[in-house]
């Protein structure tokens, strides 16, 4: 089972200027050897951007789908919650995978585009020590990651505060997404969301993404009167990617 969900592209989060200054002195004419100077300390990493999100208003709390692997005859659970920005623009979501009698997890992200993939995408819980995995596929919306983990990882999660993500944007800088995780552990406990509250909660956002686009199609064209049956209101293409982070 899956969910749609929509992203913004990403530009940027910080930019990087990089100085390229020279010596004069490193061009005298005497041909005597000179000691090569000692090597300055590196310099310390810098901190990375952190980039504050919130739960998406039409998600209560975070959801626990279930079902029966067809191949492996396994349950498979993954309990999971999309984010926006302060201005209610989707921006990620996050999965955690429970595979029944599988000691191996998975956390899941749709990331925004614009990110350099080969270093891939690292998390941590609060100041816990961190966890990498690597960039799988990426779409018109969005690219997926993934984190493979054991059982203390999880539990991890389920006591923190927040999970920072961790990527590089196009200018080779950490940025640090900050993902609130109250309510995660009542929900990856608890049951199973019940199949027809999760299609009513699909055709509630399906709905409130309709009625945005139409406030942005009518911001783009004050002249415009409403959607009229020759024009095509310019909403998301719930095929366009598979729905579930």
């Amino acid at each position: 089972m899956k969910f749609v969900v929509d992203f913004i592209k990403i530009s940027a989060f910080s930019t990087l200027i990089i100085l390229f200054m020279g010596d004069s002195s490193g061009f005298a004419q005497s041909k005597q050897p000179t000691k090569p100077p000692a090597a300055a300390p590196a310099a310390p990493a810098a901190a990375p951007t952190i980039v504050q999100v919130k739960p998406e208003p039409s998600q209560a709390t975070w959801l626990k789908v279930c079902g029966d692997d067809q191949n492996t005859k396994k349950k498979i659970c993954y309990t999971t919650r999309d984010f926006v920005s302060e201005q209610n623009q989707p921006v990620l979501a996050v999965a955690v995978y429970d595979i029944q009698g599988d000691p191996q997890k998975v956390v899941r992200f749709l990331m925004p585009l614009g990110f350099i993939l080969a270093p891939g995408v690292r998390f941590n819980v609060d100041k816990g020590a961190g966890y990498g995995g690597k960039f799988g596929i990426c779409f018109p919306v969005g690219c997926y990651a993934e984190v493979a983990v054991k059982e203390d990882a999880v539990q991890a999660i389920k006591k923190g505060t927040s999970l920072f993500v961790s990527v590089q944007n196009q200018f080779a800088r950490e940025v640090a997404f900050q993902v609130p995780m109250e309510g995660f552990a009542k929900a990856f406990d608890g049951p199973p969301v019940d199949p027809a509250v999760l299609a009513a909660q699909q055709q509630k956002l399906q709905e409130q993404m309709k009625k945005q686009a139409e406030e942005m199609r009518k911001k783009m064209d004050p002249n415009a009167q409403g959607t009229t049956s020759g024009a095509a209101t310019p909403t998301p293409d719930p095929n366009a990617a598979p729905k579930q982070p």
